[in-house]
């Protein structure tokens, strides 16, 4: 699942990020997206003599108002907050953290959704400092209100508060030139794709290739390689690791977009069909049935595949069309040969 963003709604809160005694070191693992680094402090240039102090400087004398905390209970909270990253890289955002020392209660505080026997792993012979907080840790942007860098399966849209499609996936040129992939029917060159709900800017339309090839590149801003899972408001994401067309008869497909959110147990029945819609006839794409179908507004949405094992996800196309119980997607192959791309990973 994820590894940055936090694992999204399986993050590691950004901020929690300042209340650590350790920092979660691995990208994703703050409260923010992969590539979302945080910015270096500002000096300030006023003389610190004739500078209004602030409240809490002036509150505490330079000195912290309360130092409870044993340099025992420190050390127990840094190896938990190591152990619960190392946990997160290996097993995905499924469950979301948040852990720091309370300097009140010299206790070392837990905050998760994880069951009782994820928690007591991690904890393990610590337990008598520890206090758990059965609570989610969720990240303050969503599927329908993204943020930078910008995550596949989103809510994109022409003007705010009118949803139009769903991003699809980041890819990467000849130089590392980043583009988001979506559907070439959602938009025309030139327009600017914007966040569903917050009207951020995602980027600029290029390379239509409609009428033969529904698809086209979103850029201009910064664009990470993870998607959204999960329902509709999901904050979650999932790493891509690779892309590649997909097999006949494989009956574990996924897709995620911001009308149906992720649903899988797709089943590819062609990867030679032939579909003709008011904006052309495409060929040739996957064909699918099974599962929970698209709807309007998934167009330009994942259509991948999870790993054997981990939580890594792979592209296999862009979804395009839905007639009753059967859908239709982009091959990956046509749009990396159309747009010289490769999978960013």
């Amino acid at each position: 699942m994820h590894v940055k963003r936090t694992l999204l709604t399986s993050v590691i809160a950004a901020a929690l990020a300042t209340a650590l005694t350790v920092a979660l070191g691995a990208p994703g693992y703050a409260a923010g997206k992969p590539g979302d680094e945080p910015k270096p402090p500002q000096t300030n240039a006023q003389d610190a003599a004739t500078r209004p102090v602030p409240a809490d400087e002036a509150a505490s004398s330079g000195r912290q108002l309360t130092t409870a905390v044993s340099p025992t209970v420190n050390a127990a909270s840094a190896t938990i907050q190591s152990r619960i990253t190392s946990f997160v890289r290996t097993h995905g955002t499924k469950n979301s953290f948040g852990a720091y020392t309370d300097a009140a209660t010299g206790k070392v505080i837990i905050e998760t959704d994880a069951s009782a026997a994820v928690v007591s792993s991690l904890v393990g012979t610590l337990s008598g400092v520890v206090e758990v907080r059965r609570a989610a840790v969720t990240d303050a942007f969503s599927r329908r209100d993204d943020i930078a860098p910008f995550w596949g399966g989103a809510g994109i849209a022409l003007t705010r508060n009118v949803p139009r499609c769903s991003s699809g996936y980041t890819v990467k040129n000849a130089v590392g030139t980043r583009f988001q992939i979506t559907a070439g029917h959602c938009f025309s060159n030139g327009q600017t794709a914007v966040t569903e709900l917050g009207g951020g800017v995602v980027g600029s339309i290029s390379g239509n290739g409609l009428p033969s090839q529904d698809m086209e590149r979103i850029s201009g801003q910064s664009y990470s390689p993870y998607i959204y899972i999960g329902g509709v408001n999901s904050s979650t994401g999932a790493h891509i690791a690779s892309a590649g067309d997909p097999v006949v008869g494989y009956n574990n497909y996924c897709h995620s977009g911001r009308t149906t959110g992720e649903n899988c147990g797709h089943t590819v029945t062609s990867v030679t069909g032939t579909v003709c819609t008011s904006s052309g006839c495409k060929s040739p794409v996957i064909v699918f049935t099974g599962g929970v179908m698209i709807q309007g507004g998934d167009s330009g949405a994942p259509f991948y595949v999870g790993s054997a094992s981990g939580p890594d996800k792979h592209i296999r196309g862009h979804v395009i069309a839905v007639g009753g119980s059967t859908g239709y997607a982009e091959k990956w192959s046509r749009v990396a040969a159309r747009f010289g791309v490769t999978i960013a990973s």
